[in-house]
């Protein structure tokens, strides 16, 4: 019997193809709409962890002044150079501590110019980044404490400086005095907030200070966590610490604030996960229209075969096998549908996901309920002109013109 009812709903279906497609419309759009926002949201999310994580493992930025804004804006004193040598020191669960000094200048290199962030710290700042030296060599002890005319560049300088050669050995003009590039670093790409994160030249920070900044202010103190160790234990420490060194009675406030990027991933993540199910949401509303679209049709369809189901049924057909032949119409339309739909969405989701410059995460639990949802709007809504059918007289129904 099952088989019969199912050969019976598929040549009902394959005798109106057109009228059969435009019924589907909306359940194909429906699924690929929520398949494609999702898997864009979820390409977005993990685009942002893998941006911030791009920042340093477990890493906490710290800054002077009491709201986070560019490094040294504000009126709060700067950080001194022994501030990241006393955090190592006296802090348990820290990987690296690094001083942060930058400022902006203009890059001059075999005729060519270009502006870029200058920055002046120490070995850890490469570590407290995840940064790694793609050809050459970090600082020397003696480099940094002398404060060296040596500096490594970023992927972006190498491209537009040099070419994309390998400028190991050559001489970088940084405003009025040059120095020797030792290393260049391996390519990050884009960060969090936008910014180019290649478009960066390294010097130790006593040569940042003497020769280009003319300052001893350490704008930046950046602090690496070991992995397991507790992130609010290490910041209430650190808090305290830095309340010590600068002198803080117990009512002032803090004049610095830290920034925990672990913190700000989850933030960033959180959000952007609230405006995928949102956008899925929203785009699962055209799957209701498109059930109401088969209801619609398969009324039509009961209309039109009245005289059909009449003689179905005089001639013994139970009322279950009419209700099941005209259900399984339903939701092979729909099911049809879906994975119509899914298979547009892979298609729309590869081409989205390259142009937006996002990861594609295929979710096979997203392509699953979707299909299963589309399955059960053709259970849904094809019930009701089925229950119809079923229902009829069959003297009515053979009169019928």
């Amino acid at each position: 019997m099952w088989l019969n009812t199912l050969w019976l709903s598929l040549r009902s279906i394959r005798r109106n193809l057109l009228r059969s497609f435009l019924t589907i419309l909306g359940i194909v759009i429906g699924v690929s709409a929520v398949i494609t926002m999702v898997t864009l949201g979820n390409g977005a999310t993990l685009a942002v962890q893998n941006q911030i994580a791009s920042l340093g493992t477990n890493l906490l930025q710290v800054r002077p002044g009491q709201r986070m804004g560019p490094p040294g804006s504000g009126n709060a004193p700067a950080f001194k150079d022994g501030d990241a040598d006393v955090i190592a020191q006296q802090i348990g669960g820290i990987q690296a501590v690094a001083p942060e000094a930058r400022t902006s200048a203009t890059l001059v290199a075999g005729g060519r110019n270009w502006s870029s962030s200058v920055i002046g710290s120490t070995n850890a700042w490469l570590e407290t980044g995840n940064w790694q030296v793609h050809s050459g060599r970090e600082f020397s002890p003696e480099e940094l404490r002398a404060g060296a005319a040596v500096c490594l560049v970023g992927a972006t300088l190498q491209r537009e400086l040099f070419g994309g050669q390998d400028p190991v050995g050559q001489q970088l003009r940084v405003k009025a005095f040059s120095c020797e590039i030792i290393g260049v670093l391996a390519s990050k790409g884009q960060g969090a907030f936008g910014n180019d994160q290649d478009e960066v030249v390294l010097l130790p920070l006593a040569t940042l200070q003497r020769r280009v900044t003319g300052s001893t202010r350490v704008q930046t103190l950046l602090v690496s966590m070991q992995d397991g160790s507790d992130a609010e234990r290490v910041k209430a420490s650190l808090r305290q610490l830095l309340r010590e060194r600068r002198k803080l009675a117990e009512a002032d406030e803090d004049n610095f604030n830290i920034l925990d990027t672990k913190q700000l991933a989850d933030t960033l993540s959180g959000t952007t996960k609230v405006m995928t199910t949102l956008l899925g949401a929203v785009a699962a509303v055209s799957l209701l229209v498109g059930g109401i679209g088969i209801m619609n049709i398969m009324l039509v369809s009961v209309t039109e075969r009245t005289r059909e189901i009449g003689l179905r049924l005089a001639i013994g057909a139970l009322e279950r096998e009419v209700l099941l032949q005209f259900l399984i119409e339903a939701v092979v339309l729909a099911a049809l549908g879906g994975l119509i739909g899914i298979v547009l969405a892979t298609g729309a989701s590869l081409l989205l996901a390259q142009a937006m410059q996002v990861p594609y995460v295929f979710s096979p639990g997203v392509n699953l309920l979707s299909f299963l949802f589309s399955a059960g709007i053709g259970v849904l809504f094809g019930y009701f002109p089925a229950r119809r059918a079923a229902r009829m007289d069959p003297i009515e129904a053979l009169r019928h013109e």
